[in-house]
């Protein structure tokens, strides 16, 4: 999947500011959805908010984990690079999804931005589908 851009909920800066995340030691994690986000209003993620694909056939209770790449302050701009991650369907499948929730499990679920992937997608057995997230400008900067 080619880089889809990753948009901020609006309450993200909000949290950022009443010290709701610490972005470098925190656990993110890509769950699936096939229910658009209400970037104006949502602030956390959850299958009720956000039904994901049920926890079988490859795709994990919450979603992947994503792995931090660096997390750095330079010249007063922060940048968080997290690295790609990839959902593999096992038989009977994952989907249907079309949106990525990218969340801080270490801050009860909240939400950080999400991915749209234009179109709801579904893996049959033995398909992949990469979250490619930006390894060059960083996942999302702060500045």
């Amino acid at each position: 999947m080619p880089v889809a851009p990753i948009v901020k909920y609006n309450l993200f800066i909000d949290e950022l500011s009443k010290a709701g995340h610490n972005l470098a030691t925190a656990v993110f994690k890509a769950a699936l959805t096939n229910t658009a986000p209400n970037l104006a209003s949502d602030t956390v993620w959850n299958t009720t908010v956000a039904p994901a694909p049920a926890a079988a056939n490859g795709y994990p209770a919450g979603g992947n984990t994503l792995t931090t790449s660096s997390a750095t302050t330079t010249a007063g701009v922060f940048k968080l690079v997290l690295a790609d991650t990839v959902f593999t369907a096992t038989a009977g499948g994952i989907g249907p999804f079309r949106y990525v929730i990218i969340y801080n499990s270490s801050a009860t679920n909240k939400v950080v931005a999400s991915i749209d992937n234009g179109a709801s997608v579904t893996l049959a057995d033995t398909d992949t589908m990469t979250i490619d997230l930006d390894q060059i400008n960083g996942t999302l900067t702060v500045q």
